[in-house]
């Protein structure tokens, strides 16, 4: 599988791909060592239902810890459907998802929508999954594409419309660029990779792109397409095409993926040490056991690909329903452990910066 020589890198998580069932992929064995067997028996088993859903960048670890924790502890059933972001945010509120996968942060005027749902709390996020997001492209003749990011704020703005165009060959002064038309691809749900991916836009290029962040797309024009599969499978298929997806979707389709300009003035590839490299760098903005992270999108650090993102767990910090507390908290406590972290490598996965884990760990146990 392509994605497991990322496994070693500790510095993120890689949003995987696969479908997702109760039982999750097979013969996932966690990592050896320490802090694997360390907490296997820490496992707090619980019985009954549980009814999850939101990102699909965290769906295939969502499977495993599902996994794992139903092999450890029998009379459970656990379901997460991936939905979008957008979709679990929604659901949660609606008290139809007893937690919520979410690739951004509650919006303003969701957070006392949720809050409602927690007697005596507050809705909390926990980050679980951190990954970079590609943007990929399909431009016969073009191998090394290049830019920075006022010129991809052009480009998906609708300002730059040929591929030949100065401000790409500003970018690009040694590729032979084709007069071919972008084709930009955009997701047609909300999503939380379409809020980080607008959200580095307006970090980086504001001169350039007035419209902010949000789940849904905003700019005119393009071609949206469903998930992260969907606007893969139509940049592969569409010659001219460019598009922003979780990373993994560019890898598994064997998409060509742009340099990204950071901070630092360098065009970063996206690899595994350049991404970790902006995540390191990620600050913890929530209160107490809200723990959102900043990321700073222009980053300075030599070699950080800067479009990353992190993918939370919403639930209440008190006020979850008594038959659901503990299992709850035995799942998310599973995913939060060094072994529930380690068990992902071979999925492409790498665990949580210990800095970061340990705090989720303590926030889940401290739910009730």
């Amino acid at each position: 599988m392509k994605l497991q020589r990322y496994g070693t890198i500790a510095c993120l998580a890689l949003a995987a791909t696969l479908g997702l069932s109760a039982c999750g992929s097979d013969n996932n064995e966690p990592a050896s060592g320490a802090s694997a067997s360390g907490s296997a028996a820490a496992v707090d088993c619980a019985t009954g239902t549980l009814n999850a859903q939101g990102s699909s960048a965290q769906k295939n670890a969502m499977a495993e810890w599902i996994k794992a924790y139903q092999q450890k502890c029998q009379g459970t059933t656990i379901n997460y459907e991936a939905s979008g972001s957008g979709a679990g945010i929604q659901a949660f509120i609606a008290g139809t998802a007893d937690f919520a996968g979410s690739d951004s942060a509650l919006k303003p005027e969701e957070q006392p929508q949720a809050d409602a749902k927690c007697a005596g709390g507050k809705a909390i996020h926990l980050p679980m999954v951190i990954g970079p997001v590609a943007v990929a492209y399909n431009v016969s003749g073009v191998d090394n594409l290049q830019l920075k990011p006022a010129t991809l704020a052009k480009i998906f703005a609708g300002k730059v419309t040929k591929w030949d165009d100065a401000t790409i060959k500003a970018d690009n002064p040694d590729a032979k660029l084709p007069a071919t038309t972008i084709q930009t691809v955009h997701r047609s749900d909300e999503s939380g990779t379409t809020d980080n991916f607008t959200k580095y836009l307006s970090k980086t290029a504001e001169s350039d792109w007035t419209l902010g962040n949000a789940k849904a797309w905003k700019a005119p024009g393009g071609t949206g397409a469903k998930g992260s599969d969907g606007v893969a499978s139509r940049v592969k298929g569409a010659d001219g095409s460019i598009g922003y997806m979780e990373w993994s979707f560019a890898e598994n389709a064997g998409l060509k993926m742009s340099k990204i300009g950071n901070g630092n003035g360098e065009f970063a590839a996206l690899t595994a040490e350049a991404a970790g490299k902006t995540i390191a760098g990620a600050a913890i903005e929530g209160q107490g056991d809200d723990l959102k992270l900043k990321i700073d999108y222009n980053t300075k650090e030599a070699g950080a690909y800067p479009i990353v993102l992190a993918t939370y767990e919403i639930v209440c910090s008190k006020g979850l329903a008594a038959d659901k507390l503990k299992l709850v908290k035995g799942l998310l406590g599973h995913a939060a452990s060094a072994e529930g972290q380690a068990s992902l490598t071979e999925l492409g996965y790498a665990p949580l910066p210990e800095t970061v884990r340990t705090k989720v760990e303590t926030a889940v146990k401290n739910l009730s």
